[in-house]
């Protein structure tokens, strides 16, 4: 839940250029951890486990 000042959650006091500036910055985030992600199991065989040695 978000915190709140007042009656009012933070979110409500954000400008646009400042809630503009979290979406791209979260867009960012995740498409990083899907790209580290796909990397990881690129060369996986579907439904083979992992091997010991690669980690």
């Amino acid at each position: 839940m978000t915190k709140r000042i007042g009656n009012k959650d933070i979110a409500q006091h954000r400008g646009k250029d400042e809630k503009k500036r979290l979406r791209a910055f979260n867009l960012a985030m995740e498409a990083e951890k899907k790209a580290i992600a796909a990397a990881k199991y690129r060369n996986e065989v579907k439904g083979r486990p992992a091997l010991a040695a690669q980690a």
